[in-house]
């Protein structure tokens, strides 16, 4: 349920698919076809819409199949669900930086299918050792880091492949009914997902998320773009290419301070909210339900976050919602520990839904507001490996951070951990708190280092 990411995702998912609906990588080496007018006309458009749709659908059903499986059905530990959380997000820190070169390399829907088709297999082999009576909790390390893997790479070729399938006249259109299908499918996925778990057992909803994953695949297989991959002779050595990202991002002023910040809270939410699960369904007894409905309302804060965003600009000044958004953030987390302390378990409850729908808000018009900054003054053709070298910085502390949050819990204890990474979060504002981005009432538009 880790809620606990900007920039990425698991609000994850959110701000890594916000990311990577919203943006496009100019220097694709394809030429779509003729396209009809509208995108609702467009068949090959809304092949691969639906494909997507069914696919998000089912990975919110694994977002709460994997920590109830865990902590109520296998008895995992504070660290066990720490190395689980870890091993899903290891791909970030290992491949992450070249994965966007080999991806920019190869042909972005074949990528995507490969990778559906190992997700695929890799959650169907949780139901099929329950069901055998061998499952144990190293077979979900196994499964949490392949399906990391495969993401990586599908995300990355997701975020370059809209300009592919549709006219650059269409792509925000595209992109706005990508990243809508998203929103809802975070809403309704936990929800469903919780309401499930009523009547079925936590492995049912793995079969769920394979068939999400499969049925993303064969629509993949049905839709058609004029993508050409990149000449051999055209290519530079990965080395390179990574370290010219990577020193641009060093460089820039704002953009520097925006990962500063985004890296240190993203480590102290992670410690919060991988322990998240365990404070729910084994220190609350909320179940499964109650989980799933605070990921349900935390999506829909989410939602409101990423709509009031540009409204939420225009009074207080672009520049300026970043670090108020952050604050917003931080602030709500504190709920989380404080959670604990409430007489009655329905207070606990509301507590926590409360704190997810505000943290998801403040989460997601940061995003987007530092993401439009970082659109506006990043050269076109430096765009995927500034976005790699970013992510693998703010995506790479998590697996980190979730491994020393199951060691934290089990020395400290479980609230004191709670604890940490609230304070944390709220220290680790302070990059854009104390910048130039305090007072901006608009972002800057011009394009550092082309």
């Amino acid at each position: 349920m880790n809620a606990g990411t900007t920039d990425n995702a698991q609000q994850g998912d959110n701000a890594l698919q916000t990311e990577a609906t919203l943006q496009s990588d100019t220097a694709l080496q394809a030429t779509p076809a003729q396209k009809p007018a509208s995108l609702w006309r467009d068949r090959n458009f809304m092949t691969f819409w639906s494909g997507q749709a069914v696919s998000q659908l089912g990975a919110q059903l694994g977002q709460l199949a994997f920590p109830v499986l865990a902590v109520t059905l296998l008895g995992a530990s504070e660290f066990e669900v720490g190395a689980l959380n870890a091993a899903g997000l290891a791909a970030f820190l290992l491949i992450g930086l070249p994965a966007g070169a080999w991806v920019d390399r190869w042909l972005k829907r074949r990528t995507m299918i490969v990778a559906d088709l190992v997700r695929t297999a890799a959650m169907a082999t949780v139901p099929i050792l329950w069901w055998a009576g061998i499952l144990q909790i190293w077979h979900l390390y196994a499964v949490a880091a392949v399906v990391g893997a495969a993401t990586v790479f599908f995300d990355v070729s997701y975020q370059s492949y809209v300009p592919v399938l549709v006219d650059a006249g269409k792509v925000p259109q595209a992109n706005s009914k990508l990243e809508a299908t998203s929103q809802i499918a975070r809403i309704g996925g936990p929800a469903a997902g919780g309401a499930l778990l009523v009547i079925v057992s936590a492995p049912v909803l793995f079969v769920g998320e394979a068939m999400g994953y499969l049925l993303s695949a064969i629509f993949l297989l049905r839709t058609r773009d004029a993508e050409v991959p990149v000449p051999a002779k055209d290519r530079r050595p990965l080395a390179s290419e990574i370290k010219e990202g990577l020193v641009f991002v060093v460089r820039h002023p704002l953009i520097s301070r925006v990962v500063a910040c985004t890296g240190g809270v993203n480590f102290f939410t992670t410690l919060a909210f991988t322990l998240m699960p365990v404070l729910v369904l084994r220190e609350l007894g909320l179940g499964p339900e109650g989980m799933g409905l605070i990921m349900a309302v935390g999506a829909v804060g989410g939602l409101i976050g990423a709509v009031a965003a540009p409204r939420f600009a225009a009074w207080i000044g672009e520049g300026t919602v970043i670090p108020v958004a952050s604050m917003i953030s931080s602030l709500f987390l504190l709920l989380v520990p404080l959670s604990v302390l409430a007489p009655e378990r329905w207070m606990s409850l509301v507590m926590l839904i409360v704190s997810e729908f505000g943290f998801a808000f403040g989460v997601l018009a940061y995003n987007i507001m530092q993401l439009s900054m970082r659109q506006r003054v990043c050269p076109p053709r430096l765009l995927g490996r500034m976005n790699a070298s970013i992510r693998f910085v703010v995506w790479g502390v998590m697996p980190i951070a979730a491994l020393a949050s199951g060691l934290l819990a089990e020395n400290l204890g479980l609230v004191p951990t709670l604890w940490i990474g609230w304070a944390g979060s709220i220290v680790l504002v302070a990059p854009v708190l104390f910048s130039p981005l305090w007072g901006m009432r608009r972002l800057p538009d011009e394009v550092h280092g082309a």
